[in-house]
């Protein structure tokens, strides 16, 4: 028997076809499970599903990123809050088993317990945006540095004629050189080399204009989006990019600039035992919005006086560069989390438009 005024708690394995869900009692006791389509007509069918068991409190999801995208949008637009769950971890699939079952309901019960608590991306704004072009960006500078390493790969192997020439040239003046090759029949070593060379050039050529015109629209895009953000000194276009994509489209995930730190892997994680009291590195969070923190405590180091003296202030009194370094990404993650969350505020209430 349901009780329509009970609170329950919803659970959800996302797959890319179908989604399995669970409803949990107040008391963790397993109401029902069921399997729905990855469609909008299945989110509705689930969503209803759910509340047919009582008064559906929280859905904790799995896989907000990826294949649960659809079903959070669906879920938060319906004013059901929804908890990001990750996947269940080597020992309670070892006493669970691993099913789809089973991890809808462990996710429902990573819900109750409090163990998942984070709300995900609503990617539903200019930050989702950003985040597409960057995948453009990523896969053009992935595919640019094959082509240069396959130019200078058949450079080396090439017919000491077509070597002589090249040997020497950097990978600009290189590409420059093998665009100009006229086609020539392909029927002898040089021949082909030569057009090959002529291919890879202009494929390198072709990803070079497209990362440019990608990264006009991410410059104008954040200058948008997060104008003071991109107003702190060392903070580019790339590196405020990896910051708002750490962020995300809603800021009310930025409630405490301590949980935007260890979003971005600057947090000291506590490590002490016993009588022996210290912290230890984090390796974890998004490692390009720290690999972002990084570059700028290093651009900043280079030109930015007060940073500077930070620095020489702080290896007088014993500490090493690298630690130095660990305080300077700490720094700048509190400044940036003030920043993107004083204009992720602004953009809600006015959304940017991208140029043409």
């Amino acid at each position: 028997m349901t009780d329509p005024t009970s609170p329950v708690t919803g659970g959800v394995d996302t797959h890319k076809d179908t989604h399995v869900a669970a409803v949990l009692n107040p008391l963790g006791v397993v109401l029902g499970t069921s399997e729905f389509p990855a469609t909008p007509a299945g989110y509705r069918r689930l969503l209803a599903w759910m509340r047919d068991f009582g008064q559906l409190t929280e859905v904790g999801v799995e896989g907000t990123g990826a294949w649960g995208a659809g079903l959070a949008r669906h879920l938060t637009g319906q004013d059901v809050r929804v908890v990001e769950v990750q996947r269940p971890n080597r020992q309670y699939r070892r006493r669970h088993g691993k099913s789809d079952t089973a991890d809808a309901i462990g996710a429902a019960r990573a819900v109750q317990s409090g163990e998942a608590s984070g709300a995900p991306k609503s990617a539903d704004g200019a930050v989702e945006a950003i985040r597409m072009l960057s995948v453009a960006r990523r896969s053009a500078m992935k595919a640019r540095t094959q082509a240069a390493n396959q130019i200078h790969a058949v450079v080396t192997t090439a017919p000491d004629q077509l070597r002589s020439d090249l040997t020497g040239l950097d990978t600009k003046g290189l590409v420059a050189r093998c665009a100009r090759f006229h086609t020539t029949s392909a029927m002898t070593p040089l021949g082909a080399a030569r057009r090959t060379l002529r291919m890879l050039a202009r494929r390198w050529q072709s990803l070079t204009a497209e990362i440019n015109e990608v990264d006009v629209e991410l410059d104008n895009l954040t200058t948008q989006v997060a104008p003071s953000l991109r107003e702190l000194p060392s903070i580019g276009t790339r590196n405020a990019a990896a910051l708002l994509l750490a962020a995300g489209d809603n800021p009310d995930r930025l409630e405490r600039e301590r949980s935007f730190a260890a979003l971005c892997g600057t947090s000291p994680i506590d490590a002490s035992s016993g009588r022996q009291r210290r912290h230890r590195l984090n390796r974890g969070g998004d490692r390009h919005a720290n690999a972002a923190l990084y570059m700028i405590v290093v651009s900043r180091l280079r030109w930015h006086q007060p940073t500077r003296d930070y620095m020489q202030r702080r290896l007088a009194e014993g500490r090493t560069k690298k630690e130095i370094i660990r305080c300077l990404k700490r720094y700048v993650a509190r400044q940036a989390h003030h920043a993107i969350l004083h204009d992720l505020t602004q953009t809600k209430q006015r959304p940017p438009t991208l140029a043409a």
